[in-house]
């Protein structure tokens, strides 16, 4: 199959054959396998040594990503980037809706339940997918803006729970604002200096509570 997607260029079968993985089609391998419970608990009992500077809060691409085991990606990371959201809405006059989307990476769920932690104890109206689905970060998107469509106050915007194409032992974590596309160097350099704020105060400035039950869509978000 030739690629045509996001610039990349267009070659022959025989072209296209030579950059096939020898794994394309197997199983994978077990050295190629994670521990799925060494990951999940390390996201709840490792903390950031916000001295580190690879363990600090850093966004890429309109989003946090890293490892639990590598203390890159952890529940302090969520519950901090999480409260800095918050903040930064309340900053923006953002009152409408968050929409929440997670994909199938390990982290996502559990990374999911802290942040709703954090968004009902600041008061911010969640809605997430019907059946907690998994939601491609597009859909998210789709729906900021569709929710958006002729409202000029009550505007929603979004949290995408995804490392994308990062490895699977990955977690991350992306802010989407009113107009739905990712978070521009701004808004991410504010998230992120609040969020390293929170971490280095120890979390006190965290709001939390025990999970509400979110809106859920009728067939979707």
């Amino acid at each position: 199959m030739a690629r045509g997607y996001y610039g990349c260029r267009m070659g022959s079968a025989e072209d296209m054959s030579n950059e096939l993985s020898p794994l394309a089609g197997k199983p994978p391998t077990l050295a190629m396998l994670i521990n799925i419970p060494r990951l999940v608990t390390a996201y709840y009992i490792n903390r950031p040594a916000v001295s580190v500077q690879e363990q600090r809060v850093a966004f890429g691409t309109s989003g946090h990503r890293g490892s639990s085991v590598e203390n890159t990606f952890n529940e302090w990371h969520v519950l901090a980037i999480s409260q800095a959201i918050c903040e930064y809405r309340a900053q923006q006059g953002i009152g409408g809706s968050l929409i929440l989307g997670i994909d199938t990476h390990a982290l996502s769920m559990p990374a999911c339940a802290s942040a709703l932690e954090v968004l009902a104890a600041n008061g911010v109206d969640v809605m997430i997918a019907a059946d907690d689905e998994y939601t491609p970060t597009p859909v998210i998107s789709h729906a900021i803006i569709t929710y958006n469509c002729g409202r000029d106050t009550g505007l929603a915007d979004g949290i995408v729970i995804t490392p994308s194409h990062n490895p699977p032992d990955s977690g991350g974590f992306k802010y989407n604002p009113p107009r739905g596309g990712p978070a521009d160097t701004g808004v991410t350099g504010w998230i992120e200096a609040r969020a390293n704020a929170l971490l280095e105060d120890a979390l006190r400035g965290v709001k939390r509570k025990t999970l509400p039950e979110p809106k859920r869509g009728s067939g979707g978000i």
